[in-house]
């Protein structure tokens, strides 16, 4: 067993190294266990369309009914298709196998209890769990469950038709799935809507030949981009592998990043729920918080993580979260969980409604100059002291946002560190007025950085 594939948000790794069928047996015994002995008895159950699914699919599903669990089985399907299930079946909680954006090799699950995906100590409960199995505590035996399958795209598709309400003018829209789960609702769905649909690499298909299924890289867009201009089309809409992060570009070939498609919709919800909350997380443009405070709203910055996002805007009422990765939670006529389809479906609303076409809104928001995020290899016993010695730095001669990391509030700019939760990484990014003081943040931060972890090596 490799402890490594229980991480912040969810369990990954590499399928056939960290997943043999064993493992996935104990796993399942593992999570059946979790959820039973918290009032779970009905859950729903997919999987992704990637090699091993089935193979994973498989021997979980027969460990989930083994721990008495009722077993809803969806299918192969998106996550927020599990999400979905979840609410429209009445469910007590939900298995998704999948590993989102991640190669080809591997694989993983997300896990629902209740209407919450699970996170942080509660996943580290499931690798406790299969430790005491291996010293010799096993749970009292149970009835098994029973297991039946369930069609959710149909309800789903329905479901978003009903939602969005598309305004007078209309366009051409290009949807890249990436080879993922995404395609086969989106393209139905905004079809249903009455949108002309360019549908690129939107068959399933789990050897991702086309491109990574990754809409946070720019070169994974370039497809979509020359698709755009050779059709015409409005806009670019592309889904990560399992659905449930967006990305958008316009017909010049600029990427909307998530925090600028937070300050679209934010502009649009606020004229009709003035005073409204959202959510974001530490990477966002300062702009953006500026930008939805101007009119009118409440922002907060919040932690990354889908899952620390979720339970954010559910303590603070917040009516939408996103976060730089492409995650959008719709609370506002939705159900506050990150799903890239809907979210499509609510910027092609957005745009028909409006006489400006993407690229005018484009033009319309706030211009400062930031990198991209810059991911800096720092070894896991480290990270996380590497980055408090540099918020105690600065935190001496610059006001700091200790939310998640350290985020520098320079008089020009902000700049950013915080150790990844998925990997031997400090994740950074830095934002300024004009490219030569951005220049200099950046090199401040690194600069900083790197004495730290000389120090911290030398020490050893």
């Amino acid at each position: 067993m490799n402890p490594r594939v229980f991480r912040e948000y969810d369990i990954r790794g590499v399928a056939e190294r960290d997943f043999p069928d064993d493992f996935v047996a104990e796993l399942g015994d593992a999570i059946g266990e979790h959820l039973f002995e918290n009032g779970a008895r009905h859950i729903t159950l997919a999987r992704d369309c990637r090699l091993s699914s089935p193979r994973i699919h498989r021997v979980i599903r027969a460990r989930l009914l083994a721990a008495g669990l009722d077993v809803l089985d969806i299918g192969m399907v998106h996550t927020p298709g599990l999400y979905f299930s979840v609410f429209h079946l009445a469910a007590d909680g939900g298995v998704m196998i999948t590993a989102s954006h991640n190669p080809e090799e591997d694989n993983g699950f997300k896990i629902m209890r209740g209407k919450g995906t699970i996170f942080g100590a509660e996943i580290q409960q499931l690798l406790h769990r299969i430790e005491r199995r291996h010293a010799g505590s096993k749970p009292a035996p149970v009835a098994p469950g029973k297991g039946v399958d369930v069609d959710i795209l149909t309800p789903y598709i329905e479901h978003i038709v009903g939602n969005i309400h598309l305004g007078p003018r209309r366009f051409k829209v290009v949807v890249d799935a990436g080879n993922g789960m995404g395609g086969i609702s989106a393209v139905p769905i905004l079809r249903r809507l009455g949108v002309e649909v360019d549908p690129l690499f939107c068959e399933p298909d789990g050897r991702f030949p086309n491109h990574h299924p990754d809409p946070t890289v720019p070169e994974n867009l370039v497809a979509l981009v020359a698709r755009l201009q050779a059709t015409g089309s409005e806009i670019g809409i592309a889904l990560d592998g399992d659905a449930d992060r967006i990305g958008v570009v316009d017909p010049r070939g600029r990427i909307v990043w998530g925090d600028q498609l937070l300050m679209l919709f934010a502009r649009e919800i606020l004229r009709e729920r003035p005073g409204a909350t959202f959510v974001s997380e530490v990477k966002c443009s300062q702009v953006m918080y500026n930008d939805i405070a101007a009119h009118g709203g409440r922002a907060i910055m919040w932690k990354v993580g889908h899952s620390l996002i979720k339970t954010k805007m559910k303590e603070e009422k917040a009516v939408l979260a996103g976060e730089m990765s492409g995650h959008m939670f719709f609370a506002d006529r939705y159900f506050g969980f990150d799903d890239a389809v809907y979210a499509a479906a609510r910027v092609v609303e957005l745009l028909s409604k409006s006489a400006e076409h993407l690229s005018a809104m484009i033009d319309s928001l706030p211009v400062v100059h930031n990198t991209p995020e810059i991911r800096v290899e720092c070894a896991d016993d480290i990270k996380f002291e590497v980055v408090r010695r540099a918020r105690e730095h600065y935190e001496a001669r610059y006001p700091v946002i200790a939310v998640d990391g350290a985020r520098v509030q320079f008089d020009d700019g902000w700049g950013l560190v915080r150790a990844s939760n998925t990997g031997p990484v400090l994740v950074l990014r830095c934002e300024a007025r004009n490219p030569a003081r951005l220049a200099e943040i950046r090199a401040d931060i690194e600069t900083t950085l790197a004495r730290i972890k000389a120090s911290l090596t030398s020490d050893k």
